[in-house]
């Protein structure tokens, strides 16, 4: 009778574990930070077509990082939670941190009973409203959530871009000041990003009930300027 294969528990969670974050280096980063008027997400991106970045709810944001097809169809899982809740009670129930906690489930649950783990990290963004804080929860591959203050930087070169944004952060930042500092964390010292080269969007306190705005063409290069 033949032994079974084993493999000790710890090593499969490790390799599961590299594996998705092999396949999230391989994209681009974003980074979200909070400005004056609400949350700004700049991601490198040159598809005009095929977003990290989207609306979720009213004053609700998504961009995920890693394989394209895996947070797409979380944000449209994302998107149906938060129209369901929002119908069945009221638009005010819909919240960044219950979302969070959804994904942060469905990913812990792949990572754990699935052969493979998703390839994702993902940021759902908040605007604070009526004096609440804005939030920015980034959850990872495994179902970690990280309830982050200030900045949140997602992808493979997360740490290097972190910390050349913690050099340039600081509190109280417009809209211009701040994008210029998340493209140059982003780009590093050595590439140059242009307009073309990314996708930007904010949530706004100025845009009414729903926040969510692209910022595109003649405006970004404006802000960029």
């Amino acid at each position: 009778m033949s032994m079974p294969f084993y493999v000790a528990p710890e090593q499969v969670m490790k390799d599961r574990a590299d594996y998705a974050r092999k396949g999230i280096a391989r994209g681009r980063s974003l980074a979200g930070l909070v400005y004056t008027d609400g949350v700004l997400i700049c991601a490198e991106n040159q598809s005009r077509t095929l977003h990290k970045v989207s609306e979720i709810y009213d004053h609700i944001a998504f961009a995920g990082v890693g394989r394209y097809n895996e947070f797409d169809s979380l944000r449209t899982a994302g998107v149906r939670l938060a129209d369901l809740r929002g119908y069945s009670y009221s638009r005010e129930d819909v919240d960044a941190r219950s979302l969070a906690n959804a994904y942060a489930q469905t990913l812990g649950q792949v990572f754990t009973h699935e052969m493979k783990p998703m390839e994702v990290e993902i940021l759902v963004a908040e605007l604070g409203i009526d004096g609440h804080a804005d939030q920015l929860f980034h959850i990872l591959y495994d179902g970690t959530v990280m309830d982050e203050h200030h900045f949140s930087v997602l992808g493979g070169d997360a740490d290097a871009i972190g910390e050349r944004l913690k050099e340039s952060f600081t509190e109280g930042m417009d809209l211009s000041t701040a994008l210029r500092a998340a493209v140059s964390a982003l780009a590093g010292p050595e590439r140059t990003l242009t307009g073309a080269d990314l996708e930007v969007a904010v949530l706004a306190r100025n845009n009414g009930r729903r926040a969510f705005k692209r910022i595109q063409d003649g405006e970004l290069e404006q802000l960029l300027s």
